[in-house]
């Protein structure tokens, strides 16, 4: 990853952008990052703002953070669950709000 003290900048945006690759230019501010110039050439609109929302990196921490305490569900678990819910009312693994919501009857 190339870095760049934001003082020392000398080139313009579009040289920058230019030179990128599959490399990230991040710019720094008293040797601090504030910011990133990285090629999006070839992502799609839902995977760059994917890319950069909060909220979705913290609900992939979450999920990195469960696996490695082992709690994580099969392919199976998932397809007998699903199987399950299309033919009986679903089953609830948290705490049940106080709205339920109304879920479709799917056919097969």
């Amino acid at each position: 990853m190339k870095t760049v003290e934001l003082r020392k900048a000398s080139k313009s945006l579009a040289n920058y952008t230019a030179e990128l690759n599959s490399e990230a230019l991040v710019i720094t501010s008293g040797g601090e990052p504030v910011a990133a110039l990285v090629s999006v050439k070839g992502m799609d609109q839902e995977s760059l703002a994917l890319s950069l929302s909060p909220e979705f990196a913290n609900i992939i921490r979450r999920a990195r953070s469960e696996a490695k305490k082992g709690h994580v569900f099969s392919l199976k678990d998932v397809k007998e669950e699903m199987l399950e819910e299309s033919v009986s009312p679903p089953r609830s693994r948290h705490v049940a709000s106080k709205h339920p919501q109304k879920t479709p009857n799917r056919k097969k």
